[in-house]
């Protein structure tokens, strides 16, 4: 046993291992199962003595289950997002105006926002498992409704059931990443699920271009509900329970189930019953600033960075460089691209960071405490400047560009979705890093907040764009980055030791 390993079980069994770790007294078998398991007793948190705790599994099995979640709530925001290339269309098909078409795509942003309020207590209280199988059987039922929608009614009925039933997995995320990976591992995997998150909203319309001009909108809805078919199926079969409660007060091994029986039962984990506070408890995450001010300050980069982009490029292209649907689509590469490069320094380098920091102390004093959570904002920095430079970039290219297309707006829109990638990472992290066990919650409160600004804000951009201008427009949009989102970090790194 390494000279670490030994420090943190004596630790461990006096009561004092540092911020989240499991407090228990290891027993001889409990330790040696760790050691066999991870090689390392320095773990944080600390896992139980059971295969059956998500922190034991094996890579592979941590992997699919995350890719899973992942994708899951990808198709969250990819299905509010799915229908943006072609309202002209729906607006033909169903006889209304283009501007009440695109209120398919703010209702389902809106429920999203909202819904995972209802479908925490529950994913608590069940197991994420059977939730997000619930979640896909009804979203396929609701795309197919859209599919054949008759009329602009009927239509947003259908989007309203689907948006309801496709988002847990958009909030819950946090949760299921907490509940499999270690502290020092956090921001890698947890970016995964929010770079994914990310994605849905340009990769909908980069995919669906092609599908609205060749074969028709409502193909949309087709290849939607196959895709969810397609998730339900390989979620049934492969996914497995990340909720895990110990059951034993000693920590005993406890018995794994079968294949089988893992696959066919679905069981009440949590036995506590539910009240009406449950629901709304992670609205009461407001009152805590670690959480608060990471959320909003994410909010409005999420605002300006992914939502105004996303919008304004099918309403100013067409119309000034005389756009088609599928090159419409293509626009969103730019926003892909960016997402992927910020997610490598918002994730890994997120890690590295922190684990750089820890050693750094440790040569120092060889008891010394791991880097407050505050340490790893220092990052999110880069990421504001690089929202801020790439709106300001994607504005004023867009304005200076003449009838003909040029690329140069879009290289604003790749900063600043690398920017907002970043940020996204770094503040969620952070905010699950403060408080731990509180992971679910702040996945639904964060998602709560930044549905709602991405909800209000395309009623606002229009009229501020065309009153205002592209080039003015960029102060007001710097002014409310550095009020909401520079100013409310700067505070938290010098406060938010004290407020947790």
């Amino acid at each position: 046993m390494d000279k670490s390993a030994a420090e943190h079980v004596e630790a461990a069994e006096k009561g004092k291992v540092p911020e989240s770790s499991t407090v228990i007294a290891l027993s001889p078998e409990h330790r040696d199962y760790l050691l066999n398991r991870h090689g390392t007793l320095d773990l944080n948190p600390l896992p139980s003595m059971s295969d059956a705790d998500p922190y034991n599994w094996p890579a592979w099995k941590k992997t699919v289950n995350l890719a899973f979640v992942a994708f899951h709530a990808m198709m969250a925001t990819f299905t509010a997002a799915a229908i943006q290339c072609a309202f002209v269309e729906i607006a033909e098909d169903l006889n209304v105006t283009v501007h009440r078409a695109s209120y398919l795509t703010s209702l389902v942003i809106a429920i999203i926002g909202g819904a995972p309020l209802f479908w925490r207590p529950f994913a608590d209280r069940y197991g994420r498992r059977p939730i997000l199988l619930f979640s896909l059987l009804v979203s396929i039922v609701g795309n197919i409704g859209c599919a054949k929608s008759p009329s602009y009614a009927t239509m947003g009925l259908c989007r309203a059931i689907t948006a309801f039933f496709i988002c847990p997995a958009a909030a819950i995320g946090s949760g299921v990443v907490r509940e499999m990976f270690f502290k020092r591992d956090c921001a890698r995997y947890m970016g995964v699920w929010t770079l994914m998150v990310t994605l849905g909203v340009p990769s909908a319309p980069f995919i669906f271009g092609f599908v609205a001009t060749r074969v028709g909108y409502r193909w949309i809805y087709w290849i939607l509900a196959i895709t969810n078919a397609v998730q339900l199926i390989l979620y049934f079969f492969f996914g497995a329970e990340t909720r895990y409660i110990v059951a034993a007060e000693d920590h005993t091994e406890a018995k794994v189930p079968g294949y089988t029986s893992r696959l066919l039962t679905m069981k009440r984990l949590d036995h506590r019953p539910l009240t009406v506070a449950e629901f709304l408890r992670p609205l009461g995450l407001a009152a805590r600033p670690c959480v608060l001010l990471p959320s909003v300050a994410y909010a409005m980069v999420f605002l300006f960075a992914s939502i105004l982009i996303s919008i304004e490029i099918p309403q100013i292209f067409p119309e000034k460089f005389g756009l088609d649907a599928e090159q419409v689509g293509l626009q969103n590469l730019s926003i892909i691209i960016g997402s992927g490069v910020g997610e490598v320094i918002g994730g890994r380098l997120s890690d590295q960071w922190m684990w750089y920091r820890d050693k750094t102390l440790k040569r120092k004093r060889a008891n010394a405490k791991a880097p407050v959570p505050e340490y790893r904002l220092w990052l999110s920095y880069a990421g504001l400047a690089l929202v801020i430079a790439g709106v300001v970039v994607f504005l004023v290219q867009t304005e200076n560009a003449s009838a003909h297309w040029n690329v140069t707006p879009l290289i604003g829109a790749a900063i600043a979705a690398a920017g907002n990638q970043i940020v996204t990472t770094v503040n969620i992290t952070y905010a699950v890093d403060c408080y731990p066990t509180e992971a679910a919650a702040i996945g639904v409160f964060v998602n709560f907040v930044r549905q709602t600004w991405g909800f209000i804000g395309p009623f606002w951009f229009p009229e501020m764009l065309e009153k205002v201008g592209l080039y003015a427009s960029n102060g007001i949009i710097i002014a409310l980055l550095f009020a909401v989102s520079v100013i409310p970090t700067i505070c938290l790194q010098w406060r938010g030791d004290r407020w947790r």
